[in-house]
């Protein structure tokens, strides 16, 4: 189960807020939103990959909530807000009741 409880909480995190700045597309774009969203979607890219490899449901819970606080995370919320994406700020509620119900605790 815990570990049906990591890829549960992993694949929500990735289609709710990742998979959307994946999947925008320049078009109709200014040059500099074009880079800026190259910019996040790398960012996202590698974030993505973050997510996949944690080890347990706990460093999801974990590593979530970091990445709500995080500077680095904060500067990529903003230009992905900008860009009128999703965030995993926009998700947090969602994400910490999916969390509960999983029964999954921060580190477990």
């Amino acid at each position: 189960m815990a570990a049906n409880a990591r890829k549960q909480l992993v694949d929500f995190v990735i289609d709710r807020a990742l998979e959307p700045v994946m999947r925008a597309r320049p078009d109709g774009r200014s040059p500099a939103d074009r880079r800026k969203l190259e910019d996040v979607q790398d960012a996202t890219r590698a974030e993505i990959e973050r997510y996949r490899n944690y080890g347990s449901a706990g460093d999801v819970v974990v590593n979530f909530r970091r990445d709500l606080s995080s500077r680095a995370a904060k500067k990529v919320h903003s230009e992905l807000r900008a860009l009128n994406l999703p965030t995993i700020e926009d998700i947090k509620d969602a994400f910490e009741a999916k969390a509960e119900d999983l029964g999954v605790r921060p580190g477990s």
